[in-house]
């Protein structure tokens, strides 16, 4: 369940909406507490050790290792449709105090990601997050929930400051390096590394980035997980045909004059209210 801070508002400030302004993101620490990362933490273990079932998650076979158990799944998507934590943290109200300031007051839930990058896992090439996911008016914004302490050594996410700013590049080609980044994607080409930065946070902390900015991630060449928990927001008010449409995306705040989902898991939710 969620802890009682959640339900404390949080108030962004003004350096911080300066911050992802002109970096394109921002780092809000400790926004989630210590007990629902575990949770998460937890609840990814169970998934991976067949603790825990959910239609399409196959459970381990017999006489697997821990080390082949762990390495089976980098990613899990769009679980919030299936399972009720992962609805609850897509709609975790401190991260939408922050959209709410970010994006605008009305706020569409679309997309969730469980990752779960195990010792030795690739990361994921440069890439625009609006390339696949398309809004229009374009106010697509993810937060990145951070599980465990991420780093360079672990595979942390790699931003592009400024990139915010710059138009989705359909310029992109399979990975050159897919020791480093995950086979089977794109990556988008020409990119100068030299002006990256690394995100380096803590458990708890959540990242906050634009739809266009360029980012990466990394090998994990450390013996420690690097889980994030991620999901996708855009304004409510912007018109999509990802997924379905609208109509298929939850309305977490405020109004639109579009068509919407209601909360699958919990249908006592009012957007209006909780804003």
């Amino acid at each position: 369940m969620l802890s009682e801070t959640a339900t404390e508002r949080y108030h962004v400030s003004v350096d911080q909406v300066k911050t992802f302004c002109e970096q394109g993101y921002l780092k809000v620490e400790q926004l989630v507490t210590p007990e629902e990362v575990q949770e998460i933490s937890d609840h990814s273990m169970d998934l991976m050790y067949g603790r825990e079932t959910v239609e399409g998650i196959d459970p381990p076979p017999p006489g697997m290792s821990p080390e082949e158990i762990e390495g089976r799944y980098l990613r899990i998507h769009m679980l919030h449709h299936k399972h009720e934590l992962h609805e609850r943290y897509l709609l975790h109200p401190r991260i939408l105090d922050v959209l709410e300031v970010l994006i605008g007051p009305d706020v569409m839930a679309m997309q969730t990601m469980l990752f779960i990058k195990a010792p030795g896992q690739p990361g994921q090439g440069y890439h625009q997050d609006s390339y696949y996911i398309k809004t229009w008016p374009d106010h697509l914004c993810g937060a990145w929930i951070a599980l465990d302490d991420a780093d360079e050594e672990n595979g942390c996410m790699y931003m592009q400051p400024g990139s915010q700013y710059e138009p989705v590049t359909f310029y992109v080609q399979a990975p050159e390096d897919t020791d480093e980044h995950q086979e089977g994607l794109t990556e988008i080409v020409g990119i100068d590394r030299s002006k990256e930065v690394s995100v380096v946070a803590k458990a708890g902390d959540v990242v906050f980035f634009g739809g266009h900015v360029k980012h990466r991630s990394t090998k994990n060449r450390s013996t420690r997980f690097r889980r994030s928990f991620v999901s996708h927001y855009s304004n409510a008010r912007s018109f999509t045909e990802w997924h379905g449409g609208n109509e298929h995306q939850i309305l977490a705040r405020g109004k639109t004059h579009l068509p919407f989902a209601a909360p699958q898991f919990d249908p006592t939710y009012d957007p209006e209210e909780k804003g």
